[in-house]
């Protein structure tokens, strides 16, 4: 696998999250946020929704710290909500890449619907980057999505996890597959030092 520091995130998956933070931010608050992270060449001017590379790595974890210092306290509600826009932009725009067009879960158990919506989001990043490693792992009755190359934190040093977008998204995903609002929880982080950034599958919220 190449080194981290080559990764490129595709222009569908740049194009997803802008779109999704328009949503939750407004214009202006994305446009602020495009010009401090060095990206304004998005401004009025979004990615095509292809697979020909669109930024490095390093660039998108700028986009996240941009919005955490736009932000302050509230940029991590701010950030799960970018991240639960960008899954559900991802089911209308990119639903056959996801391997979610046409997909009928009502007949399975709540753990294998989210097995499976897990597994689909592991490969369809793998489709978009084979320089991506992804997974989902089941430990003691315990599902957790796994990423030893995560873009979200890349290159960024943290005392504690950083990956709140992810969290979102992660969230969101669960939430598609079984219609229940899951506890999502980032217990390893890059930023942190460890090997990969993992998010685990918790409770049932409410």
């Amino acid at each position: 696998m190449a080194h981290l520091e080559d990764a490129v995130i595709v222009n569908a998956l740049v194009r997803q999250a802008l779109v999704a933070a328009r949503e939750v931010m407004g214009e202006n608050g994305l446009n602020t946020v495009l010009r401090t992270s060095g990206l304004a060449r998005f401004i009025n001017n979004l990615p095509p929704d292809d697979l020909n590379p669109g930024v490095k790595a390093s660039e998108y974890a700028l986009l996240g710290k941009a919005i955490e210092d736009f932000y302050g306290r509230g940029a991590r509600g701010m950030l799960r909500r970018i991240g639960k826009a960008s899954f559900q932009y991802a089911v209308r725009e990119q639903a056959a890449l996801m391997g979610l067009a046409g997909a009928a879960l009502k007949l399975l158990p709540q753990k294998q619907r989210i097995h499976f919506v897990l597994n689909n989001m592991a490969s369809a990043l793998k489709k978009t980057n084979p320089q991506v490693n992804a997974w989902v792992e089941e430990k003691d009755g315990v599902l957790a999505f796994i990423e030893s190359t995560c873009a979200v934190c890349h290159g960024r040093q943290s005392a504690t996890p950083i990956c709140f977008l992810y969290v979102g998204s992660v969230g969101e995903a669960v939430r598609w597959a079984t219609g229940i609002e899951y506890e999502i929880r980032e217990t390893h982080c890059l930023a942190k030092g460890d090997p990969y950034c993992r998010f685990e599958v918790g409770a049932p919220v409410g």
